[in-house]
């Protein structure tokens, strides 16, 4: 008797590996939906609200300086009451990094933090001293400086958030991370007006403070949390019949896998972790976003004037252990204005090449373990290889400019999204039991999800020595040793 067949579970979909692909869900318990039995609900139906962008405090072209804080910070989420958080200067979400291909960022970061801290600039290829990585904390009361250039071809979503050594989930989770934009003077959809949307969760116990990590977040992730967008619950979009957006979605929660979709609306995809696609794909009715994940969509809102739908994350499976279903959760309302309707905006065919890596020289096998089954295993029972992280052991080798296969193989009862520092890269195939399924269009993506009994293989280059993270982004199973070292030697 197999593993699935004990424990009595169907699998149905196996989600996808990129945007757009598809997903499933099957019969198993259900979590998220209704707060747990005292915990504190957020005002819902406000606006949805602008980001604040980190100010340039150089009007020297090409050149942007910054300062962020991270510190505790009482903002007022219930009425009648403050809950306490930890914020980059005072916001929630943080302020959005807004810059170009070619510029050169110097940003200092301030640790007001009663723990070490890092910044990680998730999915841009920075030098590996300046990527954030566990091995380089800030102290509380100390300041560092981040300093790294964009290189044409950088174009696109990104983050960034702390990666402190075993407590990345606790900060991301008290409401540090913000997104991370980078602009081409090429862009072929300049002309759509642009929203992005961070969405985040936060998880309130009855006195409105941010509930603590337990044992079970451990297993399956943080659960119970209402999910935010621009740290907002349930907000509106307000948007005139017929009119045409792009959308820049970022997922930022610990844990959560997102597969969107719009009542009433199809959506072009036209971008990834990494950048623009190379041609539009859609229309698509739905798309999954895995934890740490980023898309781009075109959507073009209805032209029935004081409508209302619903941008909502279905109902969808995680695992084969009875404990990884989310139930649907709506994250926010377009709403047409009473005005007259205006006509759609066009989506060029062309978009941005996405050029091929050529062929690999090497191979790599990354596999995806744990220590037992599900609960009974308790924390850190989901490994790399079979080994807990360990910051002093290089896990991998490559060599800078070495173009590499790795195979991802998960033999694990639970969804995976695996992230890679420092470097973008491709999604070859997916499969299991021997057959593989190549990837449906060419991406950029340093986040791939990799469901459960699944092997993924991806195509990368890294193009700057030093030692890289290879992990987890359900952020307590990185914190509880699902981390490996990758070690990129100068040829």
């Amino acid at each position: 008797m197999n593993r699935r067949e004990f424990l009595g579970m169907a699998v149905a979909g196996a989600g996808s590996l990129l945007p757009g692909c598809g997903g499933g869900s099957s019969g198993v318990p259900v979590m998220g939906g209704p707060l747990p039995p005292g915990g504190a609900a957020l005002a819902q139906g406000l606006p949805l609200k602008s980001l604040a962008t980190l100010a340039n405090a150089t009007p020297e072209a090409g050149r942007f300086s910054a300062a962020l804080v991270a510190a505790p910070a009482d903002l007022s989420l219930l009425q009648g009451r403050t809950t306490s958080l930890w914020l980059y200067n005072g916001l929630l979400p943080g302020p959005v990094v807004d810059v170009r291909e070619g510029d050169h960022v110097r940003i200092a970061l301030e640790n007001r933090l009663p723990l070490d801290t890092t910044v990680h600039w998730h999915g841009l290829p920075v030098p590996a001293e300046q990527d954030g990585s566990p091995m380089d904390p800030v102290r509380p009361g100390a300041t560092r400086i981040y300093e790294f250039d964009l290189p044409p071809g950088t174009a696109g979503t990104y983050w960034y958030h702390p990666h402190a050594h075993q407590t990345t989930a606790q900060q991301v989770s008290m409401g540090l991370a913000a997104p991370f934009i980078v602009r081409a003077g090429d862009d072929p959809l300049a002309h759509l007006p642009e929203v992005t949307m961070l969405v985040t969760g936060i998880r309130l116990d009855a006195s409105g403070q941010v509930s603590p990590g337990t044992a079970m977040d451990f297993t399956v992730g943080r659960q119970g949390e209402q999910l935010l967008v621009n740290g907002g619950r349930l907000p509106v979009h307000s948007v005139r019949p017929g009119s045409t957006q792009r959308w820049r979605i970022l997922n930022a929660t610990s844990a959560r896998y997102l597969r969107l979709s719009l009542d009433g609306h199809a959506f072009t995809l036209v971008g990834t972790d990494g950048g623009l696609l190379g041609a539009p794909v859609g229309p698509l009715s739905e798309v999954l976003v895995a934890p740490a994940q980023r898309v781009e969509i075109v959507v073009t809102a209805s032209s029935t004037p004081g409508a209302r739908f619903t941008l909502r994350a279905q109902r969808h499976a995680i695992d084969t252990m009875g404990m990884g279903t989310y139930a649907a959760e709506d994250l926010l309302t377009l709403a047409t204005t009473a005005e007259s309707p205006v006509g759609p905006l066009a989506v060029p065919s062309s978009l941005r090449p996405v050029a091929s890596l050529g062929p690999a020289v090497a191979r790599k096998r990354v596999t995806l373990t744990q220590s037992g089954m599900g609960m009974m295993a308790g924390a850190g029972s989901f490994l790399i290889d079979g080994r807990p992280f360990d910051m002093n052991r290089v896990d991998y080798v490559s060599t800078a400019g070495d173009v590499e296969d790795w195979e991802i193989a998960n033999q694990t009862m639970m969804d995976h999204p695996i992230h890679v520092h420092g470097t973008q890269f491709q999604l070859v195939s997916r499969g299991s039991g021997g057959f593989a399924t190549p990837a449906p269009y060419a991406a950029w993506i340093d986040t791939v999800d990799v469901p459960s009994g699944t092997t993924a293989t991806i195509r990368m280059r890294q193009d700057m020595p030093g030692k890289r993270m290879v992990h987890c982004h359900i952020l307590e199973h990185e914190d509880a040793g699902m981390m490996a070292v990758l070690e990129v030697r100068p040829r």
